[in-house]
């Protein structure tokens, strides 16, 4: 128990703001850096995912240069499934995929957070979700209707030209291509040198962010 004590500590004293923000008797577990993806209903953001007795949530409190504040919270007893994800296209991340009913929250990390995350929060769940829900409610009722989560492990392959890596390399050759465009025309003084660089940039550029829109819409 002291132990578990000790660590909720060292969260909310490494956390700014999140112990104002914690329910009655809801203690930290775990706390790793990652992006939080809400997919259509918040977005995606990078903060610390916050794993507690009661919620998982995406969090972090900024109060420079002006304030703000991202919460967005998954009750422990609402979780449908956990599926972690392998993207043969993004092999230094994870991404833990959170089922509550029809909402889905996409968690990525490296390989070593994200399966310190999954482990702690299968544990969570089944220590502390049995009592995650109100205490007026009857429990044996509870317990009846509340479905065991599935934990699955899923393996994603996309081809590499469609990978975010890929796509951030395109966006940034030609940033570069443009630059060096620019560059070779104001030096030489002559469009034809300059100009063909600048435009196979800005084409670079346009298929980087159309595939990027593609992506993200699932086309």
């Amino acid at each position: 128990m002291s132990r578990k004590i000790n660590a909720a500590e060292k969260i909310l004293a490494s956390l700014k703001g999140l112990r104002e923000h914690l329910q009655e008797g809801e203690q930290p577990l775990c706390a790793i850096p990652g992006i939080w993806d809400a997919g259509k209903e918040r977005g995606s953001a990078a903060c610390d995912v916050v794993l507690t007795n009661q919620r998982i949530f995406g969090f972090y409190h900024v109060s420079f240069p002006r304030e703000r504040l991202f919460l967005d919270a998954v009750t422990l007893s609402s979780i449908s499934s956990v599926t972690l994800r392998q993207k043969s296209f993004e092999p230094l991340f994870r991404e833990l995929q959170i089922s509550e009913g029809q909402r889905k929250i996409y968690i990525r990390a490296s390989r070593q957070k994200i399966e310190e995350l999954e482990s702690a929060l299968r544990s969570a769940i089944e220590t502390y979700a049995p009592t995650a829900s109100s205490a007026q409610e009857d429990e044996q009722s509870e317990q009846a209707s509340r479905p065991t989560p599935i934990y699955e492990h899923q393996e994603i392959r996309r081809p590499f030209e469609t990978s975010l890596l890929a796509i951030s390399i395109l966006f940034v050759g030609g940033i570069i291509l443009e630059i060096a465009g620019v560059w070779l025309w104001m030096v030489t003084g002559s469009a034809p040198t300059g100009l063909p660089l600048c435009i196979a940039g800005l084409l670079a550029v346009f298929f980087a962010m159309r595939t990027r829109r593609q992506r993200d819409q699932g086309v």
